[in-house]
């Protein structure tokens, strides 16, 4: 008997979801990633450590909360200076409040495709089959 190939561990979020791109037109959008990015700025107090999380370099982590702060009225991070323990990020009440509309809209437009979602579910290969 030969050996399987190791399978990858299942990661927690091994469930069917939907994500939502919103496009404000002029290059301007907010999605999932940047979405993310805020969320782990928020439990991380820095852009470097979010950005690790996410497997991008700082600079891409930066140039995406620069663009958000450009895209808003108010910024969405802002930096906190120094101290005994150095400085940090912050997520604005804009930021959170960008997160929490961003999420609610997932939830909701989850929940609206529901039938549409299991119905796509049922035509899919079974994970471990074969393909053509």
């Amino acid at each position: 008997m030969g050996r399987r190939p190791a399978k990858a561990p299942a990661k927690p979020a091994d469930k069917t979801s939907l994500h939502l791109r919103i496009d404000f037109g002029g290059e301007r959008s907010i999605g999932p990633g940047k979405v993310r990015l805020l969320e782990l700025i928020n439990e991380t107090g820095s852009i470097s450590a979010a950005g690790r999380a996410l497997a991008m370099s700082y600079r891409h982590a930066w140039l995406l909360v620069d663009e958000m702060n450009q895209m808003f009225r108010e910024p969405v991070v802002t930096a906190q200076t120094g101290g005994g323990g150095g400085g940090g990020t912050s997520v604005t009440e804009t930021g959170n409040d960008i997160v929490r509309l961003y999420r609610e809209m997932e939830r909701r437009a989850y929940g609206a495709s529901s039938p549409e979602i299991r119905s796509l579910a049922r035509l899919l290969t079974p994970p471990d089959a074969k393909l053509h």
